[in-house]
């Protein structure tokens, strides 16, 4: 029997279902013509963006850092370019394999693998390290030779800092070094974090610290095309990078030689500086250290003999170096003595050699004492006595407002970083440093030995030197500094650092020039005579000898029983010309003993050089070296005839 088909039911179904699939159809073209409209309109210009990125590279141009000079434009820190052997260890499968198989094509010493430890556990794996620095052209062919096996390893062309003079001066220049986790960290919260794009290293001490913005520059920028594999084909666009201001220092680069070789291997510190401007002629602590280990990331070996010698060579003894004034801070006793009524020049006192308060017996350097002394003479015989019974009379108090004036135990302002404040003790200090109810009270007894710059009595040299300045320039305080003008990359214009007057000290003239007629008399006829006669000016100082230890109290002092590093301080502060100061200085010979003999010698080789231009023969300079004394003044040889520049 034959089945009836209802055709139109079926081609119903049909139209329906051709119907739906049309709509389907349409729907999905629809679908496909908005995505395209949407990416062709809205989002065109971003993916535009994503194809150009795809296809070029944005690349950093670090910038040349700008050059250190000393005030005769003798270059300190400078630039090099060199080839470096660079891993990326987030690249590599077996870090220690790869350096084993590297040291079969190059020569990599124990110092270079140390140095890439230290640099790894201080930097992050994506990060490509130097392995080896300053390749010959030998060695970089015979790497782009085997380059196909070493991915992750390639040849890098890198400006490295250089300090011509290694050791000399490098507290004052400092030294830079690569960019750690903190300060990666600082500088990405600051608005200096586009400028430091690309750039592996940043100041780290002294003036390429301090003057880090100036010295850094502008990063450029430039756009590369890169293959498939990321290689670069050719550049599209650039923007030069422009490179560091120079920054001129105030500082004579052959006095700071001088007295570094005069220090010898003592340990010590000393700045020279013009009262007039505040310009720091000479900044010296010694031991040194050469910032040139540093600046390619300094090996294990050599910081741990930096960091635990005895001698502290990283320790800026000028700045932040503290040490008791000694008779150095006898004359300024004498101006608070003059300036609060409590002396006058005339008004004399007798020394029997010690001096009674309560049953403490407080001892005169001289035995058998100075007899009948006024102010005048306390200070050319450097009589102890006197200033014990002048600190009674003042008291704590009085002694700090007066001595605060001058700069004691307060920071000078000067351009680099790191200055520490010192002490300059007083009742409120003393409350607030101790916990306990009987350690808070001052005794009236700790107040004689402030007097004599003992005590609680602890400054820097540089604080001691700008005081001295202070006073060489009738109590006009000039504000101490190193730069003396940052010159201008694009313009060449150089900017002077501002000759700031921190103001007058409130002193009467009358009173000044007493103190400074009885700091001629030291080098005329008291404790440093020995060491300026002959000289062609007029000068004036003051020598000291400041104690390390505490001796019991009748108790002799002997040198030559006291561990070295015990022994006392030699100090001397100076000035000259008398009349018209051109510059002043305070110094420290660590555990040397008297300042007229260890330290006063220095002193005048220093205005020798720089009032007369005379530099002092090899002979001379060892005398100074040993200490002898009275180191002889041989003949000294003209500037010009001194060989320069030392060897590196």
């Amino acid at each position: 029997m034959t089945e009836l088909r209802n055709v139109e039911a079926d081609l119903s179904r049909f139209r329906s279902r051709v119907l739906v699939a049309s709509i389907a159809v349409l729907v999905c073209f629809l679908l496909v013509a908005s995505r395209l409209a949407y990416l062709q309109l809205v989002r065109h210009e971003d993916l535009l963006e994503q194809a150009e990125n795809n296809r070029t590279t944005i690349v950093p141009v670090v910038p040349n850092r700008g050059l250190i000079l000393d005030r005769n434009g003798i270059v300190l820190a400078s630039n090099y370019s060199a080839y470096t052997l660079e891993v990326t260890p987030s690249k590599i499968a077996n870090l220690e394999q790869t350096i084993e198989e590297l040291s079969q094509v190059l020569d990599i010493t124990q110092r270079d693998r140390r140095r890439f430890k230290k640099l790894l556990e201080e930097s992050k794996s994506f990060e490509s390290l130097p392995l080896r620095t300053r390749l010959s052209d030998e060695e970089v062919a015979k790497f782009a030779a085997q380059r196909f096996r070493f991915p992750g390893v390639e040849i890098k062309a890198r400006l490295f800092r250089n300090y011509p003079y290694g050791e000399l001066a490098s507290h004052v220049i400092g030294y830079i070094g690569r960019i750690n986790p903190a300060e990666k960290e600082n500088l990405d919260d600051s608005d200096d974090q586009a400028n430091y794009r690309g750039t592996e290293y940043i100041g780290k001490l002294g003036i390429e610290q301090s003057f880090e913005t100036q010295l850094h520059g502008t990063t450029g920028v430039e756009s590369v095309e890169t293959s498939a594999g990321g290689r670069a084909m050719r550049k599209l666009a650039s923007s030069p990078a422009t490179p560091g201001n120079t920054v001129k220092l105030s500082i004579d680069i052959r006095m700071q030689y001088l007295i570094e070789e005069l220090f010898g291997e003592r340990r010590g510190a000393l700045v020279a500086m013009d009262p007039k401007t505040g310009e720091i002629l000479a900044f010296v602590s010694k031991p040194t250290f050469d910032p040139n280990l540093f600046v390619e990331g300094i090996d294990s070996e050599n910081w741990q003999a930096l960091n635990e010698s005895p001698d502290k060579p990283l320790l800026n003894r000028a700045l932040r170096g503290t040490y008791p004034p000694g008779s150095t801070y006898k004359p300024f006793m004498a101006l608070a003595a003059l300036e609060t009524g409590t002396r006058t020049p005339e008004k004399t006192i007798f020394d029997p050699g010690y001096y009674m308060f309560g049953n403490h017996r407080f001892r005169d350097d001289k035995e058998g004492g100075h007899g009948t002394v006024n102010m005048y003479q306390s200070i050319v015989q450097s009589c102890d006595t006197y200033y014990y019974m002048l600190a009674n009379d003042l008291g704590v108090d009085t002694i700090h407002d007066q001595m605060q004036r001058f700069g004691f135990g307060e920071l000078t302002g000067i351009d680099i970083f790191g200055e520490v404040r010192g002490l300059l003790p007083s009742t409120e200090w003393k409350r607030n440093a101790y916990r306990r109810a009987d350690q808070q009270k001052w005794y009236a007894g700790e107040t004689i030995s402030l007097g004599i710059g003992q005590g609680y009595n602890n400054f820097t040299m540089l604080q001691l030197a700008s005081a001295t300045a202070t006073l060489a320039n009738n109590g006009v305080k000039m504000k101490p500094h190193l730069v003396k003008e940052v010159v201008d990359i694009i313009t060449h214009r150089p900017t002077s650092t501002l000759r700031e007057s921190v103001g007058q000290v409130i002193a009467k003239a009358a009173n000044i020039a007493v103190i400074k007629n009885a700091l001629v008399g030291v080098n005329i006829e008291g404790t440093s005579a020995s060491a300026f006669r002959g000289a062609g000016y007029t000068s004036g100082g003051k020598t000291g000898t400041a104690q390390v230890v505490q001796i019991k109290q009748n108790e002799k002092y002997i040198a030559s029983r006291v561990d070295e590093h015990f022994r006392d301080h030699a100090l001397f502060t100076a000035f000259a010309p008398a009349d018209d100061p051109k510059i002043a200085l305070a110094m420290v010979v660590e555990n040397a003993g008297f300042g007229s003999q260890n330290a006063a010698p220095i002193a005048r080789r220093i205005f020798d050089y720089w009032l007369l231009s005379q530099y002092p023969s090899p002979e001379d300079i060892a005398a100074v070296q040993k200490a002898q004394a009275p180191a002889p003044i041989g003949k000294p040889r003209p500037l010009a005839e001194v060989p320069w520049p030392p060897t590196p």
